[in-house]
């Protein structure tokens, strides 16, 4: 019971430090283009990000938990390999600024641990092709949102002056940083509710696989608190690195990432929401014009996708490897 109350606060920490990583996604156009300063912004996505278990429901719960992995192949070992192979990515790619994904570190986490202790028939296919899917998916749609919405709002304000232009989206923007941040939340903190519920089904907590409210309250909260402290390197590079921003280009970013994270979320696709924010700015910025859009920085970014999923589920396999020595 000592160890599931360790794990289960190892669990937490992982979504404290995803609210924290994953911050910039929230916030990072709505600071880089001063609508909100950076001490208020935290607050505002903290507080969407909270109350986000109001308005979705625990899909993305359901798929993490038993729809990556054999929940049957579930023990303590597996869930220590897995979290530790997500947060030594996210420690690791926060403080070289990198906007990978927490969603794939934990993923890859679940992967690495599974196949380490039963191999490959341990993997639910379905859920991980749909998840893989949603790597390519997920950026596409927001890049295609953000180009689309930029040219519509653009044709639709072609006669307003670029006064009354800003300061219209400069309003909107709450509206829309609002929107992402519901979307995140909303999707993001189920993760880790999946892995405390697959875990309290191991330990014969549960007598079927479900989510207490004990533990939806408690993985808002976490990642609400990671939230408040932000994530700056990564709001730069986020904000700043890969375009610039005006209010109706971060407008049309926030709202083409919030639509494909509201549609994910429904269906209980855990998406990057890191993926989805960098293809919609890419896609507003593509749509002032293609030298607008610093394609190294987002190619560097890319990479860092790619390698996610695989450097986290060997950090996770060697995890559970190593904890063999003093776990059962």
């Amino acid at each position: 019971m000592t160890f599931l109350v360790i794990l289960i606060a190892l669990a937490l920490v992982f979504d404290f430090l995803n609210g924290l990583h994953d911050a910039a996604n929230s916030i990072a156009t709505i600071v880089s283009t001063r609508v909100l300063a950076p001490r208020y912004a935290v607050f505002w996505a903290a507080f969407f990000n909270f109350v986000a278990f109001l308005v979705f429901g625990l899909h993305v719960a359901g798929t993490v938990g038993s729809g990556i992995i054999d929940v049957g192949a579930v023990d303590d070992r597996v869930i220590l390999g897995a979290l530790g192979g997500a947060i030594s990515w996210n420690l690791i790619t926060w403080y070289a600024g990198i906007p990978s994904s927490s969603s794939h570190a934990l993923i890859g986490g679940l992967l690495g641990a599974g196949i380490a202790k039963a191999g490959v028939g341990v993997i639910v296919w379905h859920g991980v092709i749909a998840t893989s899917a949603a790597i390519v998916l997920s950026p596409a749609l927001g890049f295609a949102l953000g180009l689309l919405l930029m040219l519509a709002v653009s044709w639709i304000f072609v006669r307003s002056t670029p006064y009354a232009v800003d300061r219209l989206f400069r309003g909107m923007q709450f509206v829309s940083a609002s929107l992402y941040s519901l979307g995140h939340g909303g999707n993001d903190a189920q993760k880790t509710m999946g892995i405390i519920a697959a875990l309290l089904y191991a330990h014969g907590e549960s007598g079927s696989f479900h989510v207490p409210l004990w533990v939806v309250l408690s993985c808002q909260t976490a990642m609400a608190l990671g939230t408040l402290l932000g994530g700056w390197r990564i709001v730069h590079t986020m904000g700043s690195k890969i375009t610039r921003l005006s209010p109706m280009q971060g407008f049309c970013a926030e709202t083409g990432g919030a639509v494909t994270l509201f549609a994910a979320t429904a269906l209980g696709i855990p998406v990057s929401t890191t993926h989805t924010i960098t293809g919609a700015i890419v896609g507003v910025g593509a749509a002032r014009r293609v030298s607008a859009v610093r394609w190294n920085v987002a190619q560097s970014i890319v990479v860092a996708w790619v390698i996610t999923m695989p450097a986290a589920g060997l950090v996770a396999a060697l995890t559970y490897a190593v904890s063999g020595l003093v776990l059962p």
